[in-house]
């Protein structure tokens, strides 16, 4: 074929395809510039994507998506923030930025009331496509050759089906994952086949409001679903953090949990989001002679 250069033959070669108004060479060129012209703890990085959203966010949720967007060398990260400050929508530009580079193996896994919210949220929001992963989808979607989309499963459905999700994943996002906190004492079968699941995975995000309720292994536990190696081990962090009661270990600790943790609080968000004003109001009663009888004939015939 005489006259055709290099660059011509890569236009009419097989298996060329335009997807979504580009090829595949724009496509990654595209994703590379933008790559390139942002540090990735730049807000720039993220200029496209909040442009195109369906959302405004606020300047927490920057933070968030940035910060796990921006730790490339870290598995994972757990957001934090307090109830009512939207984790879902840090979670969603976090995955709109793979999405955007191409990286759209992404599984989500949340409690099973959640799922529909979460497909919601994601196609109105940030226009991401995603399917509900249950018994009756799951050889259909987990199949090959299936179209990119963003895959959503209950935490029951990961316990049960965890070897048919062990794959390298782009992102793995586990909401409400203070259910995965007891995973510190070996004995927590979801908690078990979640930390399976994520360990193939390029970056894992795990989101709740709770990563700490009764012990500091519970602490350990949440880190150690992406990376059992972060503390070394669990007798090493009880020696060094439990044991140690001297205020230069707690300090160390919160050093090392800040890497891979970021949390917002209702009072620090306050300045720019109007929070619902709730005021206790006490109400005195005073039951009259009728319902002090109808009380104690309840009473009576429980």
């Amino acid at each position: 074929m005489t006259g055709v250069t290099d660059g011509q033959h890569a236009r009419v070669g097989v298996g060329f395809r335009p997807i979504d108004g580009f090829t595949d060479y724009q496509a990654k060129y595209y994703a590379h510039e933008l790559q390139r012209s942002y540090a990735s703890d730049h807000v720039g990085k993220l200029a496209g994507l909040l442009f195109d959203a369906q959302v405004e966010p606020k300047p927490h949720q920057i933070d968030a998506a940035l910060f796990a967007l921006q730790t490339p060398f870290l598995k994972g990260v757990i957001l934090a923030d307090e109830v009512g400050l939207g984790k879902t929508i840090e979670a969603g530009i976090v995955i709109s930025q793979y999405w955007a580079e191409r990286k759209r193996s992404t599984l989500i896994i949340a409690p099973s009331s959640l799922r529909q919210q979460w497909q919601q949220e994601l196609y109105e929001k940030f226009l991401i496509p995603s399917s509900l992963l249950d018994a009756k989808t799951k050889d259909r979607l987990l199949g090959v050759g299936r179209s990119p989309e963003v895959l959503i499963c209950s935490y029951e459905f990961a316990q049960r089906h965890e070897l048919s999700l062990l794959r390298a994943w782009d992102v793995v996002v586990a909401d409400e994952a203070h259910r995965l906190r007891n995973f510190w004492n070996g004995k927590a079968k979801v908690a078990n086949a979640v930390a399976h699941i994520v360990d193939g995975a390029h970056k894992t995000v795990l989101l709740t409001a709770t990563p700490l309720q009764n012990k500091l292994e519970e602490l350990y536990g949440l880190v150690s679903v992406f990376d059992p190696n972060y503390f070394y081990s669990l007798d090493a962090f009880r020696e060094r953090y439990i044991k140690n009661r001297e205020s230069a270990a707690f300090d160390d600790l919160g050093d090392r949990v800040a890497q891979v943790s970021k949390r917002t609080l209702r009072r620090d968000a306050d300045k720019y989001i109007r929070f619902t004003e709730r005021l206790p109001l006490t109400v005195g009663f005073e039951p009259g002679q009728p319902a002090q009888g109808e009380c104690r004939q309840g009473g009576l015939s429980g």
